[in-house]
């Protein structure tokens, strides 16, 4: 018997493990895949500060972000969330940027509000032509008049968060299960399998909560969602020229809807994000339809100097975003609050939201039990390897290795000092090294080739990276399995 059962590992669900631990709860979390197996490792890798809510009107729903965002930059996970500069290339005429830069001082304000620091994240201003080709040289020149620069949060990597907050989790007592898939919830627990094994088994619960995300539905018959795909497709920044600074295009003929051209420190860029409707059974992985592909080629043409093309694109990805049911015919227009649902039986659900606003679906999800009279802590618990940024800075460790493991850093790289084997890159080209992939065994619940490839790290983001280092993090997986079996 535990006080709270959660089923789901991705953000939500180990957000939630983690609030209810910290108040003092027994907590056991379920997850029938991996950690950060469905949607919250296909995001923008976006910290975001909610400007798109502010341009539809929902002050509250921004401000709601701006606030998450600046705690989890400054105390919750410094050490897996960069400022990213972002531009807004202008054109010609420029029609709307007036507009566009009242929202963007409009963000700034709501960041004031929230006491980000300015150090952190300075406030937006127009750029010259000039500059704005030194910070994006890949821009198409033929027109362009300038920019606007404004700065938002970049997470390193989406799924190394989920993987922080189920580790500081189980720090607070939390019990963690993947490959345990909860087949019918009730009042009083839920039925499970083990999808390793195939033994059915029960888990009994004082109150349970349902963050499955899209998948929900399939759990509690009465949540209502409209799921809704985006896509990224997954580009060579060399090849672009686009290096540091994100680029915001607007979409032709669309009013307040962008595109986003984002890089990454492995020399990828992500360029997203379309908002499709999904119908019919929802896949554990969704498919990237050519559609999506040619709609984000177009519009990421429309402000590059080398028009792209399908041979650019390295990999692809989807998410299916779990959007609560409204009235909008679009699902680009419906809601993006969180809801947070009790059924006639007693099952707690939280759907909807952000990631950069899983912090609060938590805390209103944990409130909901009534199992405590407790406030959250979560504001002021840092995750697994946080530091202040100037400690970070500070660190005599590989830049890159700071980034995804704050203080632990160190002890990765350690791994490769005791064992040069493990000090050399995963496969020709990637910056993964085999202590990371031995590393993630150990200490972060990796089970397989798969987990490693996929989650703990991002090789598998691009398909012939996979395949150059699928033999030997399979190899040093089993290895490290066999060791820790000996142990």
């Amino acid at each position: 018997m535990v006080d709270v059962l959660v089923v789901g590992g991705g953000v939500t669900g180990a957000g939630v493990a983690l609030d209810a631990a910290s108040r003092g709860l027994s907590v056991c979390l379920v997850e029938a895949h991996d950690l950060a197996f469905g949607t919250s490792r296909w995001s923008s890798k976006l910290v975001h500060g909610g400007l798109r809510y502010l341009a539809k009107g929902d002050v509250g729903l921004a401000y709601e972000s701006a606030a998450e965002r600046g705690t989890l930059m400054t105390v919750v996970a410094p050490h897996l969330i960069r400022p990213l500069p972002q531009l807004v290339p202008l054109y010609g005429r420029a029609r709307g940027t007036a507009l566009i830069m009242a929202g963007l001082r409009a963000g700034d304000a709501l960041r004031r509000a929230a006491r980000t620091p300015t150090e952190l994240l300075p406030p937006p201003r127009r750029v010259s032509t000039t500059r704005a080709s030194a910070l994006a040289p890949g821009l198409r020149r033929s027109g362009l008049r300038g920019g606007l620069l404004s700065f938002d949060g970049q997470l390193v990597d989406d799924a190394r968060l989920v993987v922080a907050l189920a580790r500081t989790a189980a720090g607070f007592g939390a019990r963690v299960l993947t490959r345990a898939r909860a087949l019918r919830l009730h009042r009083h627990g839920a039925d499970m399998r083990d999808e390793v094994t195939g033994v059915e088994f029960g888990i009994r619960a004082r109150a349970v909560v349902n963050a499955a995300g899209v998948w929900a539905g399939e759990l509690v018959d009465s949540v209502r969602l409209r799921p809704s795909r985006g896509t990224h497709l997954v580009l060579s920044a060399d090849a672009l020229d686009i290096r540091a600074t994100a680029i915001t295009i607007p979409v032709p003929g669309e009013h307040n809807r962008f595109a986003l051209l984002l890089p990454q420190d492995d020399g990828r860029l992500y360029l997203g994000l379309t908002d499709e409707p999904v119908t019919g059974p929802l896949p554990d992985v969704p498919d990237v339809p050519a559609s999506d592909v040619d709609f984000l080629l177009d519009v990421g043409s429309s402000v590059l100097a080398t028009p792209l093309r399908r041979a650019d694109v390295l990999g692809a990805y989807a998410g299916l975003r779990p959007l609560v049911a409204g009235g909008a015919s679009r699902s680009a227009d419906l809601s993006r609050h969180h809801a947070v649902l009790t059924s006639p039986d007693g099952v707690i659900t939280v759907v909807g939201g952000k990631l950069t606003t899983y912090r609060r679906m938590a805390e209103d999800a944990v409130d909901a039990t009534k199992l405590t009279s407790a406030p959250s802590r979560t504001k002021r618990v840092p995750l697994v390897g946080a530091a202040d940024r100037h400690v970070l800075s500070t660190m005599d460790t590989p830049r890159r290795l700071v980034f995804r493991y704050g203080t632990e850093a160190g002890r990765v790289a350690a791994l490769g000092e005791l064992d040069p084997a493990l000090a050399v890159p995963v496969a020709d080209g990637s910056m993964v090294t085999a202590a990371e992939v031995v590393w993630a065994v150990r200490h972060e619940g990796a089970l397989d080739a798969a987990d490693v490839l996929d989650r703990r790290t991002r090789i598998g983001l691009v398909p012939a990276d996979r395949e150059a280092a699928a033999d030997n993090v399979g190899g040093l997986v089993a290895r490290s399995l066999s060791g820790l079996a000996a142990d």
